[in-house]
């Protein structure tokens, strides 16, 4: 009687959840709706000409271009001939599912007076200055700018300059609305969005970046976008995200390049240096769903060398600037070595569990993307193979003829963001990005599935349907899982990048999980565990030709147990995907120039950039899922 009854509760339960996904496909907008979601491959990180650092690179395309590039069109880059002539275009390898223009707020209104005839303000000294020596006097304006002021010319409270930001947030909206597929074959999708640059300067005037992308869910958006100078800081920012913000008006907050923070993007306390309340950890964890892990300046997972935080992660060395700030880059006298406590988001990983346990809210509980931060409209220009450059911090293009490497050669070539969503809308999209259903790829487009729970089956590996049974067994990347329960299950599966007819992807090398938690004295710990795969299967790469040796796997799968699982004690968990090693996209260009190290007095100071003995010739690109956090 008993197995009868259940066994029709199950049927029941079974027939509710298809009669749930009929309803939901038939109010869908797209022909192609899939409840058991989709990986969707897209950037949120991107500067047109309308933001003032890629203006003074000679960056010429607007936002419809970025969007027409993500869509697989061709568009012009710099640098330009002496007439204005085209010298280089540029078009992505594989077109984009989504993207957000993220052009920076601030200077929004003060790059736009100055290169707009008849504004006031154009003849300014400060304008004249922009148009002659751009780079110079864009370093005063940034400078401006970082200390949340306005330049003299912007008037009386920077109304000038306030009123002038109107054109170009109108232009960014515009150019989101005409890019985004509204039609039922939803092929591409686009948002609102904009940058807020917040900084904050030591008393030995190192730059702590701080920068913000913020994403709208749809078009109700703040009359202007809330800058630095409006807001001074994060704390005010989120309030008056509130306060401008309500409504339809929805907003996910992304920090990036936490890994030159000096620490401070997540810091523990408050603007005002006050401990972080329940309050403050509540609009932390309700904005800041998601953050960049990867993109043109760098990877923030977590620090590679001495640690006496965390042991040694041998996959840390990747991609980790020299540096800790962006200050390093630009004045050589400011160039302070990378520190363990730099604001890596492994450690504020740690620290949010921490918090969790004080507060009860936890304000560092984020998923992982990864985006471009290019600052030439290439939005998902991530390719290795003809990198071209994206021009972060400012950096001017090169000459059209110029021997060495098209961008500073600590950068790389930026990431992906990965939302796994029922359909390519903005509503299922945004939904993707506040549950945290996302993950990170160093630009290859590796597919990965990851899910949490204690009843997991252990052959689900060999299922056919393993997203459905995922969800059903358990959740999914970027969720809670809230105790007790009697052992942890984590399945993750991961396919290669199949690449294109021309360039093929690489296969994978293996698969491991990264688990952090507190133990009963409430200390910090960490283990790193090899799931599937082999970290000495031999692959190789000759690095003249670049050619790969050696065998990975097309795919990996593994239902993994932790083996040290304490149902008391707080945890997080996420899985990294790891490539065979590949040729740096560094190595291609050098290769391609015929550069040859052995006299370096014949090369020019450009080309020696080329034979750096601490230019990496190698990179194992990768994928970071988003955590699954375990609450007792």
């Amino acid at each position: 009687m008993r197995q009868k009854f259940f066994v029709s509760c199950v049927s029941l339960f079974i027939a509710l959840g298809v009669a749930t996904q009929r309803a939901q496909a038939e109010t869908s907008r797209c022909n192609n709706y899939d409840p058991d979601r989709r990986a969707f491959f897209g950037d949120l990180h991107v500067h047109t000409a309308l933001s003032l650092d890629a203006k003074m690179q000679d960056t010429r395309t607007m936002p419809e271009d970025a969007y027409r590039y993500a869509r697989g069109d061709a568009i012009d880059i710099p640098p330009y001939g002496d007439e204005g002539n085209t010298l280089h275009t540029a078009r992505i390898g594989r077109p984009l599912d989504f993207a957000a223009v993220t052009d920076h707020a601030e200077m929004l209104g003060e790059n736009h007076i100055c290169h707009t005839p008849g504004m006031e303000g154009y003849w300014s000294y400060q304008c004249i200055a922009l148009r002659w020596l751009p780079h110079y006097a864009g370093l005063m304006f940034n400078y401006q700018a970082s200390n949340a002021d306005r330049l003299g010319f912007c008037g009386k409270d920077g109304e000038v300059c306030r009123e002038g930001s109107r054109g170009p947030w109108e232009q960014i909206q515009a150019a989101a609305a005409s890019a985004n597929d509204a039609s039922d074959s939803c092929r591409f999708t686009s948002f609102v969005a904009y940058e807020w640059t917040g900084a904050e300067f030591t008393d030995d005037t190192a730059h702590a970046n701080l920068h913000r992308n913020i994403i709208f869910q749809g078009d109700t958006v703040p009359s202007l976008p809330i800058s630095l100078v409006e807001s001074k800081n994060a704390d005010r920012l989120y309030r008056q995200l509130d306060e401008q913000c309500s409504g339809e008006c929805d907003a996910v907050v992304i920090p990036h390049n936490s890994n030159i923070s000096l620490g401070k993007m997540f810091a523990e306390t408050r603007s005002d240096g006050e401990p972080l309340s329940t309050e403050d950890a509540a609009y932390k964890k309700r904005y800041e769903t998601l953050i960049e892990m990867i993109q043109h300046k760098g990877a923030s997972e977590c620090y590679y060398g001495p640690n006496p935080i965390m042991e040694q992660d041998e996959l840390c060395d990747f991609e980790q600037l020299p540096w800790n700030s962006f200050a390093g880059n630009t004045f050589e006298s400011l160039a302070r070595p990378i520190q363990p406590d730099a604001g890596f988001a492994r450690q504020a990983l740690h620290n949010g569990l921490s918090k969790a346990q004080s507060l009860g809210t936890n304000p560092f509980q984020w998923g992982f993307i990864g985006s471009t931060d290019t600052h030439r409209s290439l939005a998902g220009g991530v390719e290795e193979i003809g990198f071209q450059g994206h021009g972060g911090a400012g950096n001017a293009a090169v000459d059209a003829d110029a021997r060495g490497l098209p961008d500073e050669w600590e950068f790389n070539p930026g990431g992906l963001a990965v939302l796994y969503a029922e359909e390519n809308t903005r509503e299922s999209l945004f939904a993707a990005m506040k549950r945290r259903e996302a993950y990170a790829t160093s630009g290859p487009r590796i597919q990965v599935r990851m899910f949490a729970g204690e009843e997991l089956d252990e052959d689900l590996c060999e299922q056919s349907d393993i997203a459905s049974q995922g969800y059903q067994q358990g959740t999914a990347m970027g969720a809670e899982l809230n105790g007790p329960q009697q052992t942890m299950r984590i399945a993750v599966s991961a396919q290669k990048d199949p690449g294109t007819a021309t360039q093929p992807g690489t296969d994978l090398q293996r698969v491991q999980i990264i688990k952090g938690w507190l133990d009963k004295n409430g200390v910090s710990k960490q283990k790193i565990y090899d799931i599937a795969g082999n970290a000495n299967n031999g692959a190789t790469v000759d690095l003249k030709t670049c050619e790969t040796r050696g065998k990975g796997a097309a795919a990996l799968c593994k239902v993994w147990q932790d083996p040290q699982f304490d149902a008391g004690q707080r945890a997080f968990y996420y899985a990294r995907v790891v490539e065979n090693p590949t040729c740096r996209w560094s190595t291609r260009i050098c290769n391609a120039q015929n550069i040859d190290c052995s006299d370096l007095d014949k090369l020019s100071k450009d080309a020696r950039t080329c034979c750096l003995p601490e230019l990496k010739k190698t990179v194992q690109e990768r994928a970071w899922t988003s955590p699954v956090w375990y609450t007792p």
